[in-house]
């Protein structure tokens, strides 16, 4: 098997900033998380921005530039920066910024689709800031819009346009086969970068057998022209990760995925969660790639040539 790739996603727009004190949510918050993921194992560090007075998710360059920079000169990860943003930005907003920074890598929705977090509103807990409460709740009326003409045009502007390579990111097997359609007219060069993302509720549920089916019409429509990656919401976390790892796929963890690391513990920083699962491939025999080796197996363009 080749080299495991370990993506870490270090904060993002699904978790809210109270539901874990640990999420980093300022500038230096999320340049010191990223850093420490890095430092722990992460080849790649998927990464939002947020507003830091009210912490909201954010499509405003100033705060992508407040982090970037130093998260480019302190660590040789790959950056790759959101186009998904959140459900409630327009696609303007949601590449504003990996427009201007032109990274190495970008993921890219493959959908639209139901984005349902309203059950995580129903446990008690105090609110830190008076739009969280509301967004939650009001998400059984939300739709996260990923058109193919918004595909379409992610995949010029950033792909072709500015040399950027994608982690698709599939929330359920239909998205396979629109990857396959834009692959087929020619938009989708090279070797594809799949994410299988389970567990969120209005796309696939994170269950082993839902797994293997996603494997098996990956590897029919794509052959060994792509690589795939697990990412499980919530507390199947860790087990689709292992069996990611014992099917040859690749693997991401972090903060916006899992606040936890156990049964009513919280993962105290990014950089514990890669640990624990650097710890779990490394123990099923698989090798930790290094940055530059996930820029080899990925063809991306190098950090020499984004920019910020």
């Amino acid at each position: 098997m080749s080299k495991i790739i370990i993506s870490c996603a270090i904060t993002g727009s699904i978790h809210t900033p109270t539901m874990s004190p640990y999420l980093p949510v300022t500038a230096q918050e999320i340049a010191e998380s990223a850093i420490g993921a890095a430092r722990a194992g992460a080849a790649i560090l998927h990464l939002h921005a947020r507003d830091p007075v009210n912490g909201r998710p954010s499509s405003a360059l100033e705060h992508w530039q407040g982090f970037l920079p130093r998260i480019k000169a302190e660590t040789d990860a790959v950056v790759n920066m959101t186009t998904g943003g959140s459900a409630m930005m327009t696609l303007d907003q949601r590449l504003a910024a990996p427009l201007a920074c032109a990274p190495e890598m970008c993921s890219l929705n493959m959908g639209s689709m139901n984005f349902a977090l309203y059950p995580m509103a129903a446990k008690p807990r105090a609110w830190l800031h008076d739009w969280e409460e509301p967004f939650l709740k009001g998400s059984d009326d939300l739709v996260f819009k990923n058109t193919p003409r918004d595909i379409e045009g992610i995949l010029r502007r950033m792909g072709a346009e500015r040399g950027a390579r994608f982690e698709f990111e599939c929330y359920d097997v239909s998205h396979l086969y629109m990857l396959a359609h834009f692959r087929d007219r020619g938009l989708v060069p090279g070797r594809i970068f799949v994410q299988f993302v389970m567990g969120v509720l209005g796309g696939v549920a994170a269950e082993p057998a839902h797994l293997m089916h996603l494997k098996d019409t990956a590897d029919r429509l794509f052959g060994a022209d792509h690589a795939f990656s697990v990412l499980g919401a919530g507390r199947q976390q860790m087990a689709l990760a292992a069996m990611s790892a014992g099917m040859g796929g690749h693997v991401r963890v972090g903060l916006e995925d899992n606040l936890y690391s156990g049964k009513g513990r919280l993962s105290v920083s990014n950089a514990e969660q890669v640990e624990k699962v650097r710890g779990i491939v490394e123990a099923l025999g698989r090798e930790v790639a290094t940055p530059d080796e996930a820029r080899a197996m990925l063809g991306l363009k190098g950090a020499a040539a984004v920019g910020f």
